[in-house]
């Protein structure tokens, strides 16, 4: 029988009481570990979190909340190694692709980490300036930002156990608000053991951070009305999140990054021998491959001038080409495998859907695997498809398969180009790749109605920019429509998510007090 990880939920560490999940690892099908969550007392574990965490860490100001957060960096970073082990075994990801997730992971705590040593010394946050209520300034209204009283039950996606807790978690500690995890089940091992490595330490108070493992059954039962819910993961089950009782009847705050149809925009007047050209085919292949393509940001569907489609293909299936797949303990692979064999199912099913409107212009389906079984290993090579007429094929701006396939599509116009985006209707990031400044900043304001995140690639800088599927703590995260219609990151704007604002109207003298107790400005 495989070893039974424990949950951390009311201050103590306790294992389920049923059969639980095994986690397997998803190229040599071998068990790993078990996680359990039946029997737990949710209803005390949650208040315990209200009650004693949260008290706890709204005792403490920003600072010393930012000072807690760079200790569990020491922590993590000193753990680095196990972290990167139980990656390649559970989720089937080569090196630099569990650096995507454990060194993301940990970059964007210590980033929080130091936003909250710049709000100092303070309790609350102040938004804007006092506004009169009358003719004379003796009257006045000030907005003003508290942590909410509550619980922030984080509800996270398999695809990154790592960087999915802490962007999370980060502000919503730095904020006040005590944490319960809920990792996705087939890769919960990371997530349970770095909550594990940071509650032994000592380091939160007790009540502050908390994970649970397994199935989610009852933990939208137990959330109260000042509560927040953080979710990650399928639309479909964001629909159900929705009408549950918690937020359509008690209106817990929620916040939801669901799917994404995002695309990569080869602007107006390029060529196949310029740069943006080849940075567009060169972040294409990226995005298909880094971590399977399992990533809510990665590019989806591929859009360049008529005139270059054929082109863009023989680019893009000749970079893939030199892709090996298989067993990330190999140090050929350059890409490991899916998560699981519900997963790989769930990319061939999809995959066959497209295909059903497109032309296969590189197809990895079938390639031979590196060091992995395929009958057992959850591996499926990277697929290019391709439709020349992009307005007939509704399934490519419908349907987003969860792996290494993308779509490359040929517009007539930038108009033209503009509306078939789109029709993802709504997507966490577009990127647009040119030379020309105007046309670039033109198309971003364009396409910012209907995305989180634009990222302009010029050549000027294809040595420096970040990529288009990394989400930087910096920026904000999440999009509007299909995409959840969320919004996560952005450095100090993460933090209203956990804030309450009210009004305050007083005297001027009273409202000083508010405003001169070492208050920041809201972010």
């Amino acid at each position: 029988m495989t070893e039974l990880l424990p949950n951390y939920l009311g201050g103590q560490w306790s294992l389920g009481c049923g059969t639980g999940s095994t986690l397997l690892d998803p190229v040599l099908g071998t068990p790993l570990v078990r996680v359990d969550a039946t029997g737990l007392d949710l209803d005390a574990g949650f208040a315990f979190a209200r009650d004693v965490g949260g008290a706890a860490l709204r005792a403490l100001s920003y600072r010393e909340r930012a000072a807690l957060l760079g200790a569990a960096v020491k922590v993590l970073q000193a753990n680095r190694d196990a972290y990167y082990e139980i990656a390649t075994a559970n989720s089937g990801t080569v090196k630099n692709d569990s650096a995507v997730d454990i060194d993301g992971g940990i970059f964007t705590l210590g980033t929080y980490a130091k936003l909250g040593e710049s709000l100092g010394e303070r309790q609350h946050l102040v938004d804007a300036d006092m506004v009169r209520l009358g003719k004379d300034p003796l009257f006045q209204s000030q907005h003003v930002l508290v942590p909410t009283r509550g619980v922030a039950l984080l509800i996270n996606a398999f695809n990154f156990p790592s960087w999915g807790l802490w962007e999370k978690a980060a502000p919503a500690l730095l904020s006040g608000v005590p944490v319960i995890v809920k990792p996705g089940t087939a890769t919960a091992w990371l997530t349970q053991r770095m909550v594990q490595d940071v509650v032994n330490a000592g380091i939160f108070p007790p009540g502050a951070l908390s994970v649970v493992c397994g199935s989610s059954a009852g933990l939208l039962d137990a959330l109260q009305p000042l509560d927040v819910l953080s979710f990650t993961g399928s639309a479909e089950t964001a629909r159900l999140v929705r009408s549950h009782s918690a937020v359509a009847q008690h209106s817990v705050r929620v916040n939801i990054e669901a799917d994404s149809l995002n695309s990569a925009f080869l602007l107006p007047g390029e060529d196949a021998s310029s740069e943006s050209f080849g940075l567009l085919v060169k972040e294409v292949v990226r995005e298909m491959t880094v971590k399977s393509g399992q990533k809510c940001t990665a590019i989806r569907r591929v859009f360049v001038p008529e005139t270059l489609y054929d082109a863009a293909a023989q680019a893009i299936a000749a970079r893939l080409s030199s892709i090996s797949v298989g067993n990330p303990r190999n140090d050929t692979v350059r890409m490991g495998s899916l998560v699981s064999r519900a997963q790989l199912q769930s990319v061939r099913e999809g995959l066959q859907a497209l295909q059903s409107q497109t032309d296969t212009l590189y197809d990895g389906a079938n390639m031979p695997l590196v060091d992995a079984d395929p009958a057992v290993a959850c591996c499926v090579g990277p697929t290019l498809l391709g439709a020349r007429n992009a307005d007939a094929a509704a399934v490519v701006h419908a349907m987003e398969v969860f792996g290494p396939v993308a779509t490359l599509l040929p517009y007539r116009s930038s108009d033209h180009a503009l509306e078939l985006i789109r029709r993802g209707q709504g997507s966490l990031v577009a990127s647009i790749y040119g030379s020309d400044p105007q046309r670039l900043a033109d198309t971003a304001l364009a396409l910012a109605d209907s995305h989180g995140r634009v990222h302009s690639i010029s050549p000027d800088v294809a040595a420096s920019h970040t990529g288009h599927g990394n989400v930087m703590p910096q920026s904000r995260h999440g999009g509007p429509g299909r995409a959840g219609g969320g919004e996560e990151l952005g450095g100090l704007r993460a933090l209203g998510f956990y804030h309450r604002r009210s009004a305050v109207q007083a005297s001027t003298s009273v409202l000083n007090l508010l405003r001169d107790s070492d208050a920041a400005p809201s972010p």
